[in-house]
């Protein structure tokens, strides 16, 4: 597959809690302990067979990414 999406970070699931409707996944990256997470819609994870210990790639594109604590 190729995509055009230029940030694409490899890692593992390391944690994954599918809901009635949506699932967390949680993949830390390959090379360290940085983890993201991210919501996906639970058939998706459904038909991607994801599951824990699984290698998976994160693909962000995106405009903005904001945080912000106090």
């Amino acid at each position: 597959m190729r995509l055009s999406t230029r940030n694409q970070l490899t890692g593992t699931i390391t944690d994954l809690d599918v809901g009635a409707v949506m699932a967390v996944v949680k993949i830390r990256l390959d090379g360290g302990e940085q983890v993201i997470t991210s919501s996906v819609t639970r058939d998706a994870a459904l038909e991607l067979g994801l599951e824990v210990g699984q290698p998976a790639t994160v693909f962000i594109k995106s405009t903005e990414v904001t945080v912000g604590v106090e």
